[in-house]
């Protein structure tokens, strides 16, 4: 193992990146003096039309607007799915905003290729207050079929919305952390 030291390192004359690393390492790009690949890919969806939840019947929740897609990997508009193509460790995160609803337990899920792989209940036993339950964890991906998606579950005997009023209440986020 050898070592540098150095107080500067510059890009070559004309240039404004600079690359640390080769196509056969982990590598840090500065463009214009900022660091980027650091927790990419990342991606942050948000729902932008109510969604009916029936009773008791796991639903995959339609985030259908990116407010970033940094690599490109979330789908908005037919699977409503991450699948990126970098292996690695995630942070994983979705928040769901069922409208008024009493004496209801309500869930966010996250499911990992297709299955349940964990969830977040809230119960709301009076008062009609938007509740909604977070998921956040930490999933490993295998940078080819991996996927994950965000489904929402209801048990309050009928049909509830989902309470889309602002980006805030309701998305589904990812970010990578780390090989």
């Amino acid at each position: 193992m050898s070592k540098i030291e150095t107080n500067t390192i510059d890009t070559v004359s004309g240039t404004t990146n600079l690359t640390i690393g080769s196509s056969n390492a982990s590598t840090v790009t500065f463009e214009s003096g900022a660091s980027t690949g650091h927790n990419y890919p990342a991606f942050l969806a948000y729902q932008t039309g109510t969604q009916t939840i029936s009773t008791a019947t796991p639903t995959k929740i339609q985030f259908n607007t990116e407010l970033f897609d940094t690599d490109g990997m979330y789908d908005h508009s037919t699977n409503y799915r991450f699948t990126p193509t970098k292996a690695g460790k995630y942070v994983v995160g979705a928040k769901i905003k069922y409208n008024n609803t009493d004496s209801a337990r309500l869930y966010t899920m996250i499911y990992k290729n297709g299955s349940e792989y964990e969830r977040t209940e809230k119960r709301n036993d009076s008062g009609g207050t938007d509740p909604d339950p977070i998921s956040n964890l930490i999933i490993d991906f295998n940078g080819s079929s991996d996927y994950v998606e965000v489904y929402g579950l209801q048990e309050s005997g009928g049909n509830v919305d989902t309470n889309v009023a602002t980006v805030t209440r309701m998305y589904f986020f990812a970010y990578r952390i780390g090989a």
